[in-house]
């Protein structure tokens, strides 16, 4: 297996082989990588090929972590791991790991870190990687979960994944006006967004305003923000990335607490989940409820009244 580091040259290959690939989604793609300034990371991304075909990408920085050279899945994007067509076989993961505990040592790397995105996002799951990776000495960084909602029921029928008490309060928030629409005030709900990070956590947002402007440029299609409106104020507000053909996932859900009694977000995730399913998605990821693997109990609850269940999120490292 040939291993070479992407460079600017690479990039039409690059983003051809991502959109065709098994898992691939809008994370893996250069142009979402290069929304973030260029002196931010060192990009250290790499290309497998095997008798000139290229089997897989890796999405990766180089960074100092613990005072060491690692080659870290890309820290400016959700998801990294190989991307790699739905024909991978055994053998091919195996020689993918093997080439890259190799490339990182011929380039002085002392630690590898690689997070894998979950197995939802595959079009056919394939676990040989992470197999591949367990037989070649990696281990868990930790193991963090997200909570999937999976989407096997008819549009008409969204209600049978909620609980009760998601359901009546869905139907209260539709009795009470509440309208839900997609729209492009990003201003309008940034400020909910920080008033609600703030309140809760103490935090500012991790993108700023400009940025998640500059992404929906960048992505007119796959990233739209879904307002809840009473008498034409937002009172709530997530913003959908779309990843691939199969999950949608939700970004920074926030609501303006003065309307609480509305329960728009209810209703706000009752539109985007059968707006999932119209599309022919397979899950909708609520992402994580879990920090460092410390369970935020009232977030999974919460997340759980949608219909939604654990997965892994799993991050290996391995010391050379």
């Amino acid at each position: 297996m040939d291993v070479t580091k992407y460079s600017k040259e690479h990039r039409e290959l690059w983003e051809d082989f991502v959109s065709c690939s098994n898992n691939g989604t809008i994370f893996h793609t250069r142009k979402f990588l290069s929304y973030h300034p260029s002196d931010r990371f060192k990009d250290s991304s790499l290309i497998f090929t095997e008798n000139k075909k290229t089997i897989a990408v890796l999405t990766a920085a180089n960074v100092k972590r613990d005072g060491v050279p690692t080659l870290i899945s890309h820290q400016g994007a959700s998801y990294g791991g190989f991307v790699y067509n739905d024909n991978l076989s055994i053998k091919q993961a195996f020689s993918l790991t093997e080439s890259l505990i190799d490339f990182a040592k011929e380039n002085e790397f002392k630690k590898i870190i690689i997070t894998h995105s979950p197995f939802v996002y595959q079009k056919r799951y394939n676990n040989y990687v992470d197999f591949a990776f367990m037989q070649n000495g990696f281990k868990y960084v930790k193991r963090e979960v997200s909570s999937v909602v999976v989407l096997d029921v008819k549009e008409d029928d969204v209600f049978s994944l909620f609980k009760s008490e998601a359901r009546t309060a869905t139907r209260k928030a539709e009795r009470l006006g509440v309208v839900v629409k997609e729209s492009d005030d990003y201003a309008a709900y940034y400020n909910i967004l920080k008033s609600n990070l703030n309140l809760r956590h103490g935090v500012q947002p991790a993108h700023t305003l400009e940025e998640l402007i500059k992404l929906k440029k960048l992505f007119p299609d796959e990233i739209k923000l879904i307002g809840a409106f009473v008498d034409d104020k937002m009172v709530a507000g997530v913003v959908n990335f779309y990843c691939n053909e199969k999950v949608v996932l939700v970004f920074y859900i926030s609501h303006n607490p003065e309307y609480q009694n509305y329960r728009a977000v209810n209703l706000l995730f009752y539109t985007i989940i059968k707006d999932a399913i119209k599309r022919g998605l397979g899950y909708l990821d609520f992402g994580l409820f879990t920090v460092n693997m410390d369970p935020n109990w009232g977030l999974g609850r919460f997340k759980e009244n949608f219909g939604a269940r654990g997965i892994l999120r799993d991050m290996f490292y391995l010391d050379l």
